[in-house]
Parts: C-alpha cells; structure tokens; sequence
C-alpha cells in the first residue's frame, strides 16, 4: 500500500438480516479476528436493533460496528429515524449513507446523502458514501460521469481521509453474482479518486478509503482486492455467514 494511506477496510452491511442469534457470529469473527489482519481495518454495520449488541460484542477487539443509515438532523419529530449522534451512542464509528437501496427505496438524491454525510462528520462518525451506476447507465457509457457527478455532489472542504470513505457498489451488482472486470473496477476507482483530489487535494485524496462493492464473495475478493486503488470492501450477503465474512477478510489481508 502507498505510503500514507489509510489501512485497508472490510466492512459487512447485514442490511435488514438478523437477530440476537447473529451475535454468536460476532463472537466467532472476533476469535478468527484475534491475531489481527496486517494492514487491515475490520467493520459490522448491523441492523439497527443490533447496534448496541455488537458494539459491545466487539469492544476491545480489532473489529468495530457500524450503522447503515442515519437522519441528517440531530434529533427531532422524525418518527422511525435514527441520528448520527444515536448511532455513536450505541457505540457505533462508521456509518453508511447513500447505498443504492436507500436511493431506490427511500428517493434519496445526492443532495440528501451529503447531508447524511455531514451529519456523520458533525456526530464523529466516518461515513461510508455509496455510489454506483445502474445497468442502463453502464450500457449506455454513461458509468464514468454519472458516478464522478455523485461523488462531486459529496465533497466539500470537511471531508478527510479519517472521516469519509466512497464505496463504489454498481447497482446492477448489487446482490446479483455479476461483477464487473477488473479493468472497470480499476477505471472507476481511478476515476473517482481523481474526482476527489481535484477537490481536496492529491495527498488527502489518497487517504480517503475507496471500497468496492458488489458482489463480493470469497471467490473473487483477493483479485478485486489487488485492483489499484481499491482500498477494501463493501460486502452485503457475504457478510452473513462467519465462514464467508471470514474468507474475504484473509482474502483481502493477503492482496
């Protein structure tokens, strides 16, 4: 890894999985987890039900918890709505904010996600910044520019390589099984660090983590991994199961 950068993350996202039972899981990563992985930062973002748990299920170990959304206000008549500053209360570090099922589902614009984001910053959390093309837009050639304008939207003067990552998650790999070369992955890791350096600056840039997910799975995470500029992952269904977690994260230890 250059110089100066970050270590690598792998962060699972349970999405809307799991129950009390998923702790034993916790404690089975933190096991495998125990002799730490060079070079490498590890990551749970569990329901929200669960945050508190797993936070303190992994206190004191290499592993820290996440949240996988939260409300850009600090607090308020938001009913359902969880804040950053409740997030960091739980025991939460990093959250994640704009993955593509909350702007599908929810309509959140790339206005809405940098308010998110700033509100991780103002609570002292690291945000996770999802952003990522649709088929459509990848077959039309568009990929590049529409995830340049979405990372664009995110910047401004306080985002720093310790408090932001961009996780690159092409919609249309989300979930599926497919990926995309690794020479796209390359391009766009390249492309969107290069977006973040005309804002900030070359030497903060190559601080901010940019993670790949997408279908990430013990068969191919070593090689996405090794990609250039790709500094760690963004893993969802594989993150449920300790033996899958587990392989990505020694995969991604020894790229």
């Amino acid at each position: 890894m250059a110089s100066g950068r970050n270590p690598k993350l792998v962060a699972g996202n349970w999405k809307m999985n799991g129950d009390r039972s998923f702790l034993d899981m916790v404690a089975e990563l933190r096991v495998g987890a125990a002799g730490g992985i060079a070079d490498t930062d590890l990551l749970i973002c569990p329901p929200a039900t669960l945050l508190a748990d797993v936070a303190k299920a992994v206190e004191g170990s290499s592993i820290s918890a996440g949240g996988q959304d939260c409300h850009a206000k600090e607090s308020g008549a938001f009913t359902g709505d969880v804040s950053a500053e409740m997030l960091a209360d739980c025991g939460a570090t990093h959250v994640i904010v704009g993955h593509s099922e909350r702007r599908q589902y929810h309509a959140e614009d790339d206005t809405v996600v940098a308010a998110k984001m700033r509100a991780a910053h103002r609570a002292g959390l690291v945000a996770i910044a999802c952003v990522g093309e649709t088929k459509d837009e990848r077959e039309g050639g568009k990929a590049l520019d529409v995830v340049r304008k979405q990372v664009e939207a995110l910047l401004d003067e306080s985002v720093t390589g310790a408090n932001s990552c961009i996780a690159y998650e092409p919609v249309w790999a989300i979930g599926t099984g497919l990926t995309p070369t690794v020479e796209d992955v390359a391009e766009m890791h390249t492309a969107i660090r290069e977006t973040v350096a005309a804002k900030i600056g070359a030497e903060e840039a190559a601080r901010v983590r940019l993670l790949y997910g997408g279908s990430v799975k013990p068969s191919n995470a070593r090689e996405l991994m090794a990609v250039a500029d790709v500094d760690g992952a963004l893993v969802g269904g594989a993150s449920l199961k300790a033996s899958d977690f587990g392989a990505i994260i020694a995969a991604l230890g020894r790229a």
